[in-house]
């Protein structure tokens, strides 16, 4: 079970304090998927319910012959009558009572933010839209480092914007045989997860194992075409009439990871190069935040071996 509590402090609201989302997953206990004969759905109303908590949105996944339920829930509460380890206690006992295969409960402006290492490499594209999103409130996560194998002069924007908000750069420059990976993994120890803006590096599955957490990719197209180098240019050559950008987990295949987001937009013969390449990094900046935000939002879980379900 994924619970996802969010408080809104806003004075226009009286009656509840805060306001909360939740996502389930739960194996069921028998071959049947009738949401009526395991009650989760009603035992998780009920629990809400009987904390003063008033649900604002629900979303309930079943797939077809597959004995899983998914669900999230977005409720407010008042704090002063469900306080904050109460509602872990609460929310804990109902995993156990469904044998949940995972149980998350987060009240975001009460929880401390997710803390994400950003490693980029020559393209600044992602790397400064997600600094500026950050910057402005709009992720909900706090940046400890910039790590990147390009360097960047002291006049660059990237480090100017940095050097404001005291976040370090680290310049690890790498060679095929040299990958920085221990001291990578020195500098990324703290952190929740990491963020790959176009860094252009593949990770080993050691580095996968040693780190442990998510690491959340973003690849130049709808995976797998135009693999390696100059991905917009083999596009643009190849006359492509649509165009994509993909957010995914990184795993030990190259580009193989389970997909957390997908968008696309149309071109045609009447783009150049210059604006073909303009399209496609807007898509990037565009899917790398949305796959960012859902995640910590606690949208994003598991589904079989490489797949996942987004609410």
């Amino acid at each position: 079970m994924n619970l996802l509590v969010s408080p809104n402090f806003g004075p226009q609201v009286s009656k509840f304090a805060k306001r909360s989302l939740k996502s389930v997953k739960f194996p069921f206990g028998s071959s049947s998927n009738s949401l009526d004969e395991v009650g989760i759905v009603a035992k998780l109303s009920d629990c809400i319910a009987s904390r003063g908590g008033n649900i604002l949105n629900a979303d309930v996944f079943v797939p077809e012959d597959k004995n899983v339920f998914y669900s999230r829930s977005e409720f407010a509460f008042d704090p002063a009558k469900w306080p904050r380890g109460e509602m872990d206690e609460d929310f804990f006992k109902l995993s156990k009572m469904f044998n949940a295969m995972k149980s998350v409960v987060r009240v975001p402006e009460i929880d401390p933010k997710y803390k994400i290492a950003v490693l980029a490499s020559k393209q600044d594209h992602c790397l400064v839209d997600l600094l500026h999103r950050w910057q402005n409130g709009r992720l909900p996560v706090d940046v400890t480092s910039v790590i990147s194998n390009h360097d960047r002069g002291p006049d660059a924007h990237v480090i100017r914007l940095l050097e404001r908000h005291g976040i370090p750069y680290y310049y690890l420059p790498t060679t095929m045989g040299t990958k920085r990976e221990v001291e990578i993994l020195k500098l990324v120890h703290d952190t929740d997860f990491l963020v790959l803006a176009r860094y252009m590096q593949v990770f080993s599955a050691e580095f996968l194992e040693s780190y442990g957490k998510d690491i959340i990719n973003i690849h130049h197209g709808l995976l797998p075409s135009f693999k390696g180098g100059s991905p917009s240019k083999q596009a643009f050559e190849a006359g492509v009439k649509l165009i994509g950008a993909t957010s995914h987990f990184v795993s030990e295949g190259l580009d193989a990871g389970p997909i957390i987001e997908q968008m696309v937009e149309r071109v045609s013969h009447r783009d150049n190069l210059r604006s073909f390449i303009q399209k496609s990094e807007d898509l990037e900046k565009q899917c790398l935040a949305k796959a960012i935000k859902s995640y910590c939002e606690l949208r994003v879980l598991p589904y079989e071996k490489d797949k996942t379900v987004v609410f």
